[in-house]
């Protein structure tokens, strides 16, 4: 028990402690995305507004036909996901990696996830903040591997 423990803390250190660097490459890829929609909002808004409708009376405004319908839903998705990413990047962008580790919840963008993964490439934790995420990374796996082999081993152990 005590060895798959520690293979799990180590699995769990090794894990962790590329966190910070990922962390960097989302937040990269994240502040590309909100500066491209961002845009995308200005235009939209800039227009509604110069035809002296908000942006809600510009929806309103937009459909009727399949294509309008299907052009108003993808812009009303865009500026919705702007609105999200952007708050993310606020409160990604300034903060330290270990910070970013407490903020997990904001690394919810399915597809900037997946495609910073895609191109990730491991390093090793010469820093501070891997060295500390791998800590924390080695007693995550530890206690995850000891609570299921506890749990797991619990029917077959004697009563005294």
């Amino acid at each position: 028990m005590r060895i798959l423990a520690l293979a799990g803390g180590i699995a769990g250190a090794v894990a962790l402690s590329q966190f910070p660097e990922f962390s960097q490459q989302y937040v990269q890829r994240l502040s590309g995305a909100v500066d491209e929609l961002r845009a995308v909002t200005i235009a939209f808004d800039t227009t509604a507004r110069v035809a002296g409708l908000s942006r809600e009376e510009a929806f309103e405004k937009m459909g009727g036909s399949d294509f309008t319908d299907s052009l108003r839903d993808d812009m009303r998705a865009r500026i919705y996901r702007y609105e999200r990413l952007n708050a993310d990047y606020q409160a990604l962008a300034t903060a330290q990696p270990l910070e970013r580790l407490a903020r997990f919840y904001r690394f919810r963008d399915p597809d900037l996830a997946r495609r910073t993964w895609d191109d990730y490439q491991p390093g090793v934790p010469a820093t501070s903040e891997g060295l500390i995420a791998a800590g924390l990374g080695y007693a995550a796996g530890w206690a995850l591997v000891t609570a299921l082999l506890s749990l797991m081993l619990r029917p077959f152990r004697r009563t005294a």
